[in-house]
């Protein structure tokens, strides 16, 4: 009797092992809690970087580009199923002059079924945000304004130095490029523009600011060397438009274009206060 009851329950016991995994979404372990992270940590910055590849995008200001300062607070959680979410606080600066900039926080999701991340990020802004608009502006007349096209090779160059009739050029390419490393981006594997190999101005007929650029793009941590060719279309308060393709040393081909109207958010400033979370 014992023996034919032990039997019977087998097949239960099998049923119960194939739908657990399912139940949980990822595998045969239960969802693990919430992990705090190493700020100094390769994961922790990396993260941190895509939110601002985000932002930098999203807000499409050659006066406004960030860069990452100091992560203040990391921690990722796995999501059964649908990939891992990543809570950060970091401090930024100006990406031309390295001046503390303000305090962002941010939530960057990898997806397992997407390729690029989900952000959300708000910061605050020691800058004047009127005086960033009218920067913006003034650098948007200097470009209309030129009788010649710009163009340019190996920006920067050997020794980091970037021309000063390049640094227009220069700072849409960050902006541009901004959006192409945001899309690359995966949980191990993250981007800084290295250099602009070439860039050439289009004179348009409408109130556009138009670039070619071919960026070199650096990969962390395969450190393999990227090449874009990379099309960025500006003008003050409207979306940044990008257009790129690019090709690896392996001979990998990815393209893709943005308009401004992806999904996430930049929404909203807050008090340093608020960052003490």
């Amino acid at each position: 009797m014992q023996r034919r009851s032990a039997a019977r329950l087998s097949p239960l016991l099998l049923l119960l092992l194939l739908l657990l995994p399912l139940a949980w979404g990822a595998g045969p372990w239960p969802p693990r809690a919430d992990r705090e992270l190493q700020v100094s940590s390769r994961l922790a910055g990396q993260a941190a970087r895509v939110a601002l590849h985000y932002l930098n995008y999203r807000l499409g200001s050659p006066s406004a580009l960030r860069a990452l300062g100091q992560v203040r607070k990391a921690t990722v959680k796995p999501i059964p199923g649908i990939g891992h979410k990543y809570y950060l606080q970091f401090t930024t600066e100006d990406y031309k002059s390295s001046q503390n900039v303000g305090t962002c926080l941010a939530t960057v999701l990898y997806l397992k079924r997407k390729p690029r991340p989900a952000v959300n990020i708000n910061c605050t802004y020691t800058k004047d945000q009127k005086q960033t608009r009218e920067d913006d502006y003034s650098f948007y007349k200097k470009l209309r304004q030129q009788t010649k096209p710009i163009t340019g090779n190996d920006t920067p160059d050997s020794y980091g130095h970037i021309e000063p009739a390049l640094e227009p050029a220069w700072a849409l390419a960050v902006a541009g490029s901004s959006y192409l490393m945001w899309e690359k981006s995966t949980e191990n594997l993250g981007y800084f523009m290295a250099q602009v190999k070439n860039v050439k101005q289009w004179i348009t007929k409408d109130d556009s600011i138009d670039f070619d650029y071919l960026v070199i793009l650096h990969e962390i941590p395969t450190q393999e060397m990227i090449s874009c060719h990379l099309r960025v279309i500006w003008t003050p308060g409207h979306p940044l438009k990008v257009k790129y393709f690019c090709l690896s040393e392996n001979q990998r081909s990815e393209s893709g274009e943005g308009s401004g109207t992806e999904s996430g958010s930049t929404n909203g400033i807050f008090n340093e206060e608020e960052a003490n979370f």
